[in-house]
């Protein structure tokens, strides 16, 4: 079993991977697109990568606003969440990404990638941090009320 961890953007949807036993994300790849409004190749993508990596269960980052508010990102996110659960069947668990393109950033220019080359990594790397948040929370212990 692996979960799939999505980047969705406007233009590209990054792509993430957990190892089998759930402990650790790496990127795959970023997904291109023509157009904001052309999501069948995407999808189909989606599906490819789902098949290729026995992926049972998709964490796709949510853009909430830094107040905590949804914007016109979240309504497209949870539109493309519809989109992906009926086409793949799988569940679909929305994840707060915030600061994520941020870090992802930060992590590129710390590896020394150029400024010119980012673009093509950043969904990608936002991707696996989406899905180490998530991966990282499963393994969290329960805290119980102490008296």
């Amino acid at each position: 079993m692996r979960i799939l961890g999505l980047d969705y953007g406007s233009k590209t949807v990054g792509a993430a991977v957990s190892d089998p036993l759930l402990l650790t994300a790496q990127g795959v790849e970023t997904i291109w697109r023509k157009s904001p409004s052309k999501l069948r190749q995407t999808l189909a993508r989606i599906e490819e990568l789902i098949k290729e990596y026995e992926v049972s269960k998709i964490v796709l980052g949510y853009p909430k606003n830094m107040n905590n508010t949804q914007g016109e990102r979240c309504l497209k996110t949870q539109e493309f969440c519809q989109m992906l659960e009926k086409r793949t069947g799988l569940e679909v668990i929305l994840w707060d990404e915030r600061l994520t393109t941020a870090a992802a950033g930060r992590i590129m220019m710390e590896s020394g990638i150029r400024r010119e080359n980012r673009k093509e990594y950043v969904d990608k790397i936002a991707a696996v941090l989406i899905l180490q948040g998530y991966l990282d929370s499963l393994h969290q212990p329960s805290k119980a009320v102490q008296n």
